[in-house]
């Protein structure tokens, strides 16, 4: 236990040190005040677009913004934020094989296993804490403006992005432990996402696929009931577990 505080430390602190833990705070920091502020700012926006529009022929109604619009800024704002994340994160494995700087590290009594799950804990913290600082000031702002008495399901649609964002950490792991080479981590976690999309648009397996979590947005407005993601948050949890599960022996055999 006493070697995976250490080095759970250690990767906290050379986040700190990298300016990573600084950048993505900023990152969901903004994200989390844009997605109000575009709300917001539609109205003035469309009215200051109106005249050039109706130019080209194309007339500007009214907008309403409200509580809803504001939250589907979040749900379009969140998968850039998740890819930046995973931008930075998915070389933490790479760069030290590259640089050979585990080896001094597991020499000195280290379990490769504590090394793992230090690594991949230190992801989740600052997934997590990014993730829910991002929707916490949405919340606080979107409330601010506007009644958010009309949505529905608002904690289980930023529930089920969340779980989504551990999912691709834990195959981000995954095929950190069986590639040297970052291009090919990312290649394999974007695969991965991409056949998760695919088989959800077979009707029948919409339900089953990690990404049907990703529907905040349906949620929201009652268009997706949640016991309707049951399948999902069952098949995204027995991957995730999976994933971590086979990464631990892997990793344990691995040439460094």
């Amino acid at each position: 236990m006493r070697s995976f505080l250490a080095f759970f430390k250690k990767e906290l602190l050379e986040a700190k040190r990298s300016g990573n833990l600084l950048l993505l705070g900023i990152l969901f920091l903004l994200f989390g005040m844009m997605n109000p502020a575009i709300a917001k700012l539609t109205p003035w926006l469309m009215e200051v677009m109106s005249e050039s529009l109706a130019e080209s022929g194309m007339t500007v109604t009214n907008v309403t913004v409200n509580a809803l619009t504001s939250w589907t800024q979040f749900f379009k704002n969140i998968p850039m934020a998740l890819i930046v994340f995973l931008l930075i994160y998915s070389s933490c494995f790479t760069k030290e094989y590259q640089r050979g700087t585990l080896i001094p590290v597991l020499t000195k009594g280290i379990p490769r296993k504590n090394v793992l799950l230090a690594k991949s804990a230190v992801m989740l913290l600052i997934w997590t804490a990014g993730y829910w600082l991002c929707f916490g000031v949405t919340y606080a702002y979107t409330d601010y403006f506007w009644d958010q008495s009309i949505l529905q399901n608002l904690m289980q649609s930023g529930l089920g992005w969340w779980f989504f964002g551990v999912w691709t950490i834990a195959v981000t792991v995954f095929f950190s432990t069986l590639c040297n080479a970052n291009a090919t981590v990312l290649l394999g976690l974007g695969g991965t996402v991409l056949a998760s999309y695919l088989i959800s648009l077979i009707p029948k397996a919409q339900f089953y696929c990690p990404t049907a979590l990703t529907g905040g947005a349906a949620l929201l407005v009652g268009g997706i009931d949640v016991k309707e993601l049951a399948a999902a948050y069952a098949v995204t949890l027995a991957t995730t577990c999976l994933c971590f599960g086979i990464s631990l022996p892997i990793f344990r055999k691995k040439q460094l």
